[in-house]
């Protein structure tokens, strides 16, 4: 598989993961580079994938024709600044997963004219089982589009967004998604624990029972709603605990969060500007 050279801006676990992603789909580790301060994680991702490391931003982004932005929101902006003169130079398909940074706030800070893609993976990525959301400026074309495609699709899947003003719904839903997972996780286990079973055992119980309902939606193609139905029998032990769900709210305490999580998005977008 050939690729253009591709500059990772940061070397922390998600530049990891989509690192490790397109290795094993044959991208050839010459093709790819990284910044990254820190002497440590340099000298892991040269040992581990035989690429060519950086501790200069600038160094490393005259290396490729797409960059992908993998650094904090709180620091995106001077790592643009200090890009700004090559950016200009190269024209380079600037891809961002910052969560809350908006493609003209890239653009502007790279000094205008830039093509940019937005993207929000997730942390299931880390295993190749990840989901990533897509925004693309007018100005990326449609080879470049597939480049950013590829780059992302080497973690997970991907869902293309054509309203860069859900890509805070797209953070909320999927990107920090896992956590309510393994929140709802955490509570089945204690509860199973508070009923008499061993921790071991409940553990067990709740990982492979999110596994294999999890599996059941991906394969089955079914609603959830259909799904749920099925397993809750009337009268049964399903039905008083869904029962239970909803009488609290659960529905409206989902809701609420997804929200939360959005309007915190939206937020960090307005803090860095």
């Amino acid at each position: 598989m050939s690729t253009s050279p591709i500059t990772f801006i940061g070397g922390g676990n998600m530049a990891r993961s989509l690192i490790a992603g397109l290795v094993r789909q044959g991208v050839a580790p010459a093709s790819l580079h990284v910044a990254e301060p820190v002497t440590e994680l340099r000298e892991q991702l040269t040992a581990e994938f035989g690429i060519k490391t950086y501790a200069s931003a600038t160094e490393a982004a005259a290396q490729g024709t797409v960059w992908v932005l993998a650094v904090k929101p709180q620091v995106l902006r001077d790592v643009c600044a200090s890009l700004t003169d090559i950016a200009q130079g190269k024209q380079p398909l600037v891809v961002s997963i910052a969560a809350g940074i908006t493609s003209g706030q890239l653009d502007r800070w790279l000094g205008g004219g830039q093509a940019v893609v937005r993207a929000m993976p997730n942390t299931p990525a880390l295993l190749g089982a990840g989901v990533t959301g897509l925004f693309a400026t007018t100005g990326v074309s449609a080879a470049q589009r597939a480049q950013a495609d590829t780059v992302l699709a080497s973690a997970g899947r991907t869902v293309w967004i054509e309203d860069e003003a859900r890509m805070d719904a797209v953070t909320a839903v999927s990107g920090s998604g896992p956590a309510y997972v393994f929140l709802l996780a955490e509570a089945m286990e204690a509860a199973g624990i508070a009923q008499g079973l061993t921790a071991e055992a409940a553990r067990t119980l709740v990982v492979q029972t999110l596994l294999g309902a999890s599996r059941m939606l991906d394969e089955s193609g079914e609603a959830p709603a259909e799904l749920r139905r099925r397993v809750t029998s009337p009268n049964g032990t399903t039905q008083a605990a869904i029962e239970s769900f909803q009488a609290d709210g659960f529905e409206a305490i989902v809701a609420r969060a997804i929200d939360a999580a959005t309007t915190r998005g939206q937020a960090l977008s307005a803090a860095n500007d």
